[in-house]
């Protein structure tokens, strides 16, 4: 989970070109959530849930310093993130432009999820071969009938 976490962030920060399978998706996307979490829970013990009375104690000051932390690490992880849900729409043989759908409301994010749980083509496309076929996690190369 890590290693496709690190992969996404490291080596394909800004890379909107080829396919993502669903695997580096959602494990992206789930690394993703648990440090979000984190961050979250890190607030709210240092801060507490009254973000208007801030008080210059260390803690409510560490507690304050926490959205400044998120707010770092959320814009770090946008292009990576931008980019890991374009390449997985790719992989579903769509362009990525199809991810501003999410903003026509109630409809457009329903159907973007649609999209990025399916399963993407098992052939080539015109965004590059089918990475579940290409290789595994340990660069041999896959046959068609083996899952991941």
């Amino acid at each position: 989970m890590i290693d496709w976490y690190t992969k996404v962030v490291f080596e394909n920060y800004t890379n909107f070109y080829g396919r993502a399978r669903r695997s580096e998706y959602w494990y992206f996307i789930l690394m993703d959530l648990i440090i979000q979490f984190i961050l979250f829970c890190l607030f709210i013990m240092f801060f507490g849930f009254s973000i208007f009375s801030v008080d210059a104690t260390p803690m409510g000051i560490l507690g304050f310093s926490m959205i400044g932390i998120w707010s770092l690490y959320c814009l770090a992880t946008a292009l990576p993130r931008l980019a890991v849900n374009v390449r997985r729409l790719h992989d579903t043989g769509r362009s990525g432009l199809f991810y501003f759908i999410v903003f026509i409301p109630v409809i457009g994010p329903i159907l973007l999820l649609i999209w990025l749980v399916t399963e993407g083509h098992a052939s080539e496309n015109r965004w590059g071969k089918d990475p579940k076929v290409l290789f595994s996690d340990s660069g041999h190369i896959l046959s068609n009938n083996q899952n991941y």
